[in-house]
């Protein structure tokens, strides 16, 4: 499902306009984004958890040429499914 399919399901199920529809979803994405962005974890009871998490720096190798190459460490961001989402995927 792409972004305009969420806004048309969501739409139909709500009567919202999808302009509306539309605004609130990138309004929700957006807000979830600055809060992990700035630190913190988001939390939606029943459907999981958005955080950010460290991917320490390594070596890797050039598939290329074979040559060693050192990875920088960065942050990642990790998405936790909640246990209710979990249970009705795997029903």
């Amino acid at each position: 499902m792409n972004k305009q399919e969420l806004v048309d399901a969501v739409s139909a199920q709500t009567g919202a306009s999808k302009a509306l529809t539309s605004e609130v979803i990138d309004q929700v994405f957006g807000t979830i984004s600055k809060a992990v962005v700035s630190g913190d974890t988001v939390q939606l009871i029943g459907f999981g958890s958005f955080s950010t998490g460290a991917r320490a720096a390594r070596t890797g190798r050039n598939p290329k040429t074979g040559e060693s190459i050192e990875i920088a460490a960065a942050k990642t961001v990790k998405f936790t499914a909640g246990k209710s989402f979990k249970d009705s995927v795997n029903k």
